[in-house]
């Protein structure tokens, strides 16, 4: 029998901006499940896609919390409360910072979600630099206040700190050869923009790697924007301030769209629901440690072939939702 094809709704976008289709929508209300009153924190609001779904199931006795470090998410923010179903309000912070901040003040939660990477405000906004097929300034900060920008590391960073953040964050096959590119280029004269950047890799590659497994630019953008952003980090921190933040029975839902992210999400959520760690040898367990919360989701949800059809952004969108135990 063939699924059914998700429902894909597109929010209204702010002044200005395109209409905005949120990721696995269908998914995430399924999995999480909110219910009439519940506490919800959006900690990634862009656009507010998810946050208008996650509102509208929650209703006036519920509550919802955006979390987003863009100045661009209050315009949306702001879009949208007009329409909005109950008391709402956004903080300006990255995730980490944003739920720990919540956490300080007591607040507890019943859904967190966290869509992780790039929103479509930042992407579609060729100015801010991070798309590699537009030109544009090299930029890639999520939040224009942080000090470092793309062109920064780009024509200041040495060659091994270069070669291993496009080896690690962007697992490029070719990174010290495209490292050892950029300083060349960047001694004759700086690397300020999206197209010199994407010249220097276009030149750094053999031939046929600029025909196979996409853009041969993507990995190095992913790379720089991640170290930019300090994408990593803040998802360390975040995740187990949003999993003590949860209420028992509460609900954690991760989307990442790479690997570097997933891995980290798919581990933490092990270590939560794992129980006994004894040797398997010990008759008896002496470790008396129990599951903090059980998966909802054994492996990563993909998006269906209509979804990815209809948004092509979903096509390397994974999900995972685990649950915190009950009291």
């Amino acid at each position: 029998m063939t699924a059914a094809a998700p429902r894909i709704e597109a929010v209204p976008a702010a002044p200005g901006g395109a209409p905005h289709v949120p990721v696995l929508l269908d998914q995430v209300l399924a999995l999480t499940a909110p219910e009439p009153g519940d506490r919800v924190v959006d900690c990634t609001f862009g656009a507010g896609g998810h946050a208008a779904a996650l509102a509208a199931r929650v209703g006036p006795t519920g509550e919802l919390t955006g979390i987003d470090r863009d100045p661009e998410a209050a315009r949306h923010f702001e879009a949208l409360m007009a329409h909005m179903p109950c008391p709402a309000r956004l903080v300006r912070a990255d995730f980490a910072t944003g739920l720990q901040d919540l956490a300080s003040a007591g607040a507890k939660t019943d859904v967190i979600l966290m869509d992780l990477g790039l929103s479509s405000m930042q992407v579609d906004t060729a100015e801010r630099g991070f798309s590699y097929s537009r030109q544009a300034p090299l930029d890639m900060r999520m939040d224009p206040a942080l000090e470092v920008t793309a062109a920064d590391l780009v024509n200041e960073a040495s060659e091994q700190d270069l070669t291993r953040w496009f080896r690690e964050y962007g697992e490029e096959r070719y990174a010290k050869q495209i490292a050892r590119a950029i300083v060349r280029r960047r001694d004759e004269q700086p690397i300020t923009t999206t197209g010199d950047l994407v010249e220097v890799i276009r030149g750094a590659v053999p031939t046929p790697a600029l025909f196979a497994g996409g853009h041969p630019a993507k990995r190095v953008f992913q790379a720089l924007r991640i170290e930019v952003n300090d994408e990593l980090g803040i998802l360390e921190r975040a995740l187990p301030e949003a999993f003590d933040m949860l209420s028992p029975g509460g609900r954690l839902a991760v989307i990442s769209f790479q690997s570097l992210e997933d891995r980290m999400v798919k581990r933490f959520m092990r270590d939560r629901t794992r129980g006994c760690i004894c040797p398997p040898d010990m008759p008896v367990c002496g470790c008396g440690q129990q599951p903090e919360g059980r998966m909802v989701t054994p492996k990563a949800v993909k998006a269906i072939t209509a979804e990815v059809a209809a948004n092509p952004r979903a096509h390397s969108a994974r999900l995972r939702v685990i649950r915190k135990a009950d009291a």
